[in-house]
């Protein structure tokens, strides 16, 4: 008998929409490999929905807090069903990037600079010198990421308005000028690395991740042989160090411009990256050899609790 997979995807973050539509691309892929599988919108009540229907698998297609923090893994923990992707600690731990950078940077990972600020001192004064990247420090696909250039005056305004949703506190960090590349790990086997050129404008933003023709892939990055090792080699590292399970992906900036540092820096992790038809995860287990349904596959038969 095949076994019985519940897609979570959907539930209240400011991803849902991305994940509405990963979790309808992977059922789609997890039917067409002989899964019987259940799709649910996740909602507050998924512990009664999980304790009713008792899938043999989850697959956690959720992106954004709650399915990307812990708190899902700590559910599925406490009912001792198997799922997908890293376990409470990781999950928790990716998601909250300043804690995060801690980690990585103690395994011997560069990461950018940076100070943890409430949003109000960052809309009073430069909280670093111009330019630098401001981010949510537990948000994902680039949500609220405000780029102050060196032209800005004055910081950023909008972070004192009342109805401001991303969380109090901000992650400063010096910009990196460069390449933004992506690099995947599935299990203990860094994938290839995408070189992500936005289509227009000069930041990968949250269009530019999800809407179609939004961004240029370059698959394989065109980087030298020995940079794009270290990549892969990094991205494994600090997949490893956070404690990462199944499918990760860590986003990097490399300045190889002609006057620029040659500095390599990971701004992420990505516990649960997108698996949509435009996502990057899928894109590089299809340059390794493994269809989309394959990769899902994989995932499944991965599953597991205390991950």
């Amino acid at each position: 008998m095949s076994k019985h997979v519940a897609v979570l995807m959907g539930g209240w973050s400011a991803e849902r929409e991305v994940s509405l539509n990963s979790g309808a691309a992977c059922a789609r892929a997890l039917e067409g490999e002989g899964y019987r599988v259940t799709r649910i919108d996740v909602k507050r009540d998924i512990a009664a929905v999980l304790e009713r229907i008792r899938p043999d698998v989850v697959f956690n297609a959720l992106h954004g807090r709650v399915g990307e923090d812990g708190t899902i893994q700590g559910i599925l923990e406490v009912l001792r069903i198997p799922y997908t992707h890293s376990g409470v600690l990781a999950s928790a731990l990716a998601m909250q990037k300043d804690k995060a950078k801690l980690v990585m940077a103690a395994a011997g990972v560069p990461v950018a600079d940076g100070v943890t600020v409430h949003r109000r001192e960052a809309a009073k004064r430069h909280v670093l010198p111009p330019p630098y990247v401001l981010k949510p420090v537990n948000e994902g696909s680039s949500v609220g990421v405000i780029i102050v250039r060196e032209e800005r005056a004055h910081p950023p305004q909008e972070l004192t308005r009342p109805d401001w949703p991303y969380g109090e506190y901000l992650l400063a960090e010096r910009y990196v000028a460069g390449r933004e590349l992506t690099c995947a790990v599935m299990g203990d086997k860094p994938l290839g690395i995408i070189d992500i050129r936005p289509a227009t404008g000069v930041f990968y933003d949250y269009d530019a991740k999800y809407a179609k023709g939004g961004s240029i892939h370059v698959l394989p990055a065109e980087i030298k042989p020995n940079i794009y090792q270290l990549v892969q080699q990094l991205a494994l590292t600090a997949h490893q160090a956070l404690g990462c399970r199944g499918v990760s992906r860590a986003d990097f900036r490399y300045d190889d411009r002609p006057d620029g540092t040659g500095e390599i820096v990971c701004l992420e992790v990505n516990t649960q990256p997108g698996m949509t038809e435009t996502s990057l995860v899928p894109e590089l287990a299809a340059y390794a050899g493994y269809s989309f349904g394959e990769l899902v596959r994989w995932m499944v038969e991965d599953a597991s609790c205390d991950r």
